[in-house]
């Protein structure tokens, strides 16, 4: 179980979110955990390199191949602090979208930890689910999240195109600032803002 805070700005000339993310992360395992794979799925437009750039290869599609560098996304700006503390984190051997957080100290069964982070997204065309076409913007799959762990342990996994996901189940508080003249669509109750 998460339960996420996430403050972020759009800036539609950049095409960039900038954001901070503070979640409370409980341990329903049994086990004692010493790590947390966090899902960084902006990454998965970076370079040609990552798991969907190589899905999207196979399965014939070259648009994002063909793509220039400015037309592509990422997330960094990334500094996580655990319970306050600055955490040591690394990215996945294979994947730059997933990466492991240390935990300063062990997360015993039951127990939760504060785990938060500024973060800076560059958002790609179109591509997939994460983007913009001019104006307009399809913002999913994108604020750092972590894996989930159940009884068969982690499982990180890198973005794909095709395939479904599977994250934890939590709550979320979001607080959207966009430019002027925007609508926002999304799930949730609106708590401030205007409603059409």
């Amino acid at each position: 179980m998460v339960k996420f805070e996430i403050d972020v700005t759009l800036n539609d000339t950049a095409h960039t979110l900038s954001g901070y993310e503070k979640m409370e992360y409980t341990n329903n395992s049994p086990d004692t955990l010493e790590f947390i794979w966090f899902h960084l799925w902006p990454n998965a437009y970076k370079n040609d390199s990552t798991a969907f750039a190589k899905q999207q290869i196979k399965s014939g599609r070259r648009r994002f191949i063909d793509s220039d560098e400015e037309d592509r996304g990422f997330i960094d700006s990334l500094n996580f602090l655990v319970d306050g503390i600055e955490a040591k984190w690394e990215n996945h051997a294979n994947w730059i979208d997933v990466a492991k957080i240390m935990l300063p100290n062990l997360l015993l069964p039951g127990k939760s930890v504060i785990i938060e982070t500024p973060f800076f997204i560059k958002l790609p065309l179109v591509f997939s689910r994460l983007g913009h076409s001019g104006k307009h913007y399809e913002v999913t799959q994108w604020y750092p999240k972590p894996a989930v762990y159940d009884h068969k342990g982690w499982h990180p996994m890198a973005y794909l195109n095709m395939g479904e996901f599977y994250s934890e189940f939590g709550t979320f508080d979001v607080k959207i600032t966009l430019p002027k003249d925007y609508r926002l669509m999304a799930t949730g109750d609106l708590v401030n803002g205007e409603d059409e």
